[in-house]
């Protein structure tokens, strides 16, 4: 119904904002993690909308991505996560860092999240490994590259993180060390990503 509301910041609250839009004011809960990143009260911003409908209310879900959006919508469509369960999700985890931790499987990461257990975790996961693609997200980051570096880097980042993981480090941190890793092959990325992972 509301694809995104762009106005003025008018109030910042814990979990949400309250965004003024041709003189109205919509009450918009976002993820801590997006809430962190609105400038304060006057800052014009543009935030992508899910409604949800309940008998006894009507409330404004925000985003400030539509890649958040979309795997918002994919979290409330498993079982146990309700709209609070996936704003919980993604106020602890980017969404690269959840995607990371649903292709990885790595429940412990999942459940951290408050009032996500690990069987809910572990739905998550069961539920939309499928539909995340590790290889379009690697793609996604280099997207001021040609088709053939692209497809270059995603499998060399792809191949450096399945080596970490096969070091013992946890598939989660192996992906977030490689996204932030340098070099064009296995080796120095691997070397790099060595580096990164030791920091976090």
């Amino acid at each position: 119904m509301i694809g995104y509301i762009k106005g003025e910041v008018a109030a910042v609250y814990e979990d949400r904002i309250v965004l003024e839009n041709n003189g109205i004011g919509y009450n918009v809960y976002m993820p801590a993690s997006s809430l962190e990143l609105i400038e304060g009260i006057g800052a014009v911003v543009k935030v992508h909308t899910y409604l949800c409908v309940r008998e006894d209310a009507m409330l404004l879900y925000g985003f400030l991505t539509k890649d958040d959006l979309d795997l918002y919508r994919l979290l409330i469509s498993v079982g146990g996560i309700g709209p609070k369960g996936g704003l919980s999700l993604l106020s602890v985890m980017s969404s690269d860092e959840l995607k990371f931790a649903i292709m990885s499987g790595d429940v412990k990461q999942i459940a951290k999240a408050p009032g996500i257990g690990a069987k809910t975790a572990q739905r998550v996961i069961i539920d939309l490994k499928d539909k995340i693609d590790i290889v379009n997200e690697f793609d996604r980051m280099y997207t001021d590259q040609g088709p053939k570096e692209q497809a270059k880097m995603s499998s060399v980042k792809e191949e450096a993180a399945l080596a970490l993981a096969a070091l013992g480090y946890s598939q989660t941190d192996a992906y977030k060390a490689v996204r932030s890793a340098s070099g064009d092959d296995v080796e120095t990325v691997l070397k790099s990503a060595l580096s990164v992972i030791s920091q976090l």
